[in-house]
C-alpha cells in the first residue's frame, strides 16, 4: 500500500517516523538515568542494556519487517549501518563535551569490555560468509550463535562491574557514575511507573520503526536506489537517531557512562537484529544472500570500534578541536565509508 502513494507523501511519513523516534529518544533518556539510580545497576549496563536494547528497537522492526518481504539486502545493511552511524555519534558528543575528551572523562570497564563483545559480535556474520551455506529451518547456525554470545557477554559486563580486576586512573576529568538527586516530580513517581512509560515509549518506537520499513522499501523501488544504500545509510541513520539524541542529552546531564555504554550497548544489540531477520528470511541463509556491499558495513564498523576501543584504553586527555585522535578517526572512517559506498559501489 505504501508503494502505491506519492512520493512526496512517503517521504513524510519517513520523516514523520524519524521525528517521533527522536522526541521519544529524549524522554527515554531521563527515564533510563532514573532507572539506573533507582535500580543501582549503574550507567554503563543501563545505557548498554536497557537504553541500547530499547533505542534499537525501531532499527530491528525495520530489518525484521525488511526480511519477511525477501529485501535480504535492506534488513542486512540497516543492521550493520546503523552500528557504524551510532559510533560516528559518540564524536559529536565528544565535541559538545568541552571538559575533556569524553572517552577519557567517561571511563569504565564495563564499556570496554562490551566494545570487545561487539568486535567479537561482529565477526560472527564474517565468519558465516566464508563458510558454506548451511541451515536449519532456513535459518544459518550464526543465527543461533549470536544471541548466545550476546548474553554471555551480559554476564561478563555484570561480573566485570561487581568485580572488576581493571580500574581507570582518576583523574581531574574523571565523571564518577554516582546516584542524581531526584526532583519532587520524579521522586513522587514508582520504579514500577517509570518502567512502564519507558515501555511506551518502546511501543511508540516499534512502530515509527515499521512505518520507516515500509517507507523505505517503497522508496527504494520507486527510485530504483541500491538497497545497500538505502539500508545503510538512510533507514540504518533515521533508526539510529535516538542514539544520537539519547547521547547529547545524557552529555548534557553528565551521564557521560550512560553516554558511551549507550552507544556501545546499542551498537551489540544490534547484532541481534541479523538473528532475527535471518530468521524472518525464509529464502535460506541471510549471510550469503547479503553482498559486498553489505558486508562492506559490517569492516566499518569493526574498525570503528577497534578505534573506540583504542580511545576508551588510552584516554587522551584532549586533542585537535577538542576532541581525541579516537574522534577523528571515527569520523574520518564513517565519512570515508559514505563516499566509497556512493562512488565506489
Amino acid at each position: 500500500m505504501m508503494a502505491d502513494l506519492p512520493i512526496a507523501i512517503i517521504l513524510l511519513v519517513f520523516a514523520c517516523a524519524g521525528g517521533v523516534i527522536c522526541v521519544s529518544g529524549v524522554f527515554m533518556t531521563g527515564l533510563a538515568d532514573k532507572l539506573a539510580d533507582r535500580t543501582g545497576l549503574g550507567e554503563a549496563i543501563v545505557g548498554g542494556v536497557i537504553l541500547g536494547a530499547a533505542t534499537s528497537l525501531s532499527g530491528t522492526v525495520v530489518s525484521v519487517t525488511a526480511a519477511l518481504d525477501g529485501r535480504a539486502s535492506l534488513a542486512f545493511s540497516n543492521s550493520v549501518g546503523g552500528i557504524a552511524a551510532q559510533t560516528a555519534f559518540l564524536a559529536f558528543a565528544d565535541l559538545m563535551f568541552r571538559r575533556a575528551n569524553l572517552e577519557h572523562a567517561a571511563a569504565e570497564v564495563t564499556n570496554i569490555v562490551q566494545g570487545i563483545l561487539l568486535v567479537l559480535l561482529l565477526l560472527i556474520p564474517m565468519a558465516a560468509l566464508v563458510t558454506p551455506e548451511f541451515t536449519i529451518l532456513a535459518i544459518h547456525p550464526a543465527s543461533f550463535l549470536i544471541p548466545v554470545v550476546y548474553i554471555a557477554g551480559l554476564f561478563v559486563c555484570r561480573s566485570v562491574q561487581e568485580e572488576p580486576m581493571w580500574r581507570p586512573v582518576k583523574t581531574k576529568e574523571t565523571r564518577e557514575d554516582t546516584p542524581d538527586d531526584e526532583d519532587e516530580q520524579t521522586a513522587s513517581k514508582t520504579t514500577l511507573r517509570l518502567g512502564l512509560e519507558f515501555g511506551g515509549l518502546m511501543a511508540v518506537m516499534g512502530l515509527s520503526g515499521w512505518l520507516i520499513a515500509q517507507s523505505g522499501s517503497a522508496l527504494t523501488d520507486r527510485l530504483g536506489i541500491s538497497a545497500s544504500l538505502v539500508g545503510a545509510l538512510l533507514t540504518a541513520t533515521v533508526t539510529s537517531l535516538p542514539e544520537l539524541v539519547t547521547t547529547l542529552a545524557a552529555v548534557r546531564r553528565g551521564a557521560l557512562q550512560l553516554a558511551v555504554g549507550g552507544i556501545i550497548g546499542g551498537n551489540t544489540f544490534d547484532t541481534l537484529f541479523l538473528t532475527a531477520a535471518d530468521v524472518s528470511y525464509r529464502e535460506g541463509s541471510l549471510y550469503h544472500a547479503a553482498t559486498n556491499q553489505d558486508y562492506f558495513w559490517v569492516v566499518t564498523a569493526a574498525l570503528m570500534t577497534t578505534c573506540l576501543l583504542a580511545g576508551l584504553v588510552v584516554r587522551e586527555r584532549s586533542g585537535p578541536a577538542g576532541i581525541g585522535f579516537d574522534s577523528l578517526s571515527l569520523l574520518g572512517i564513517y565519512l570515508g565509508a559514505i563516499a566509497l559506498q556512493v562512488l565506489a559501489f
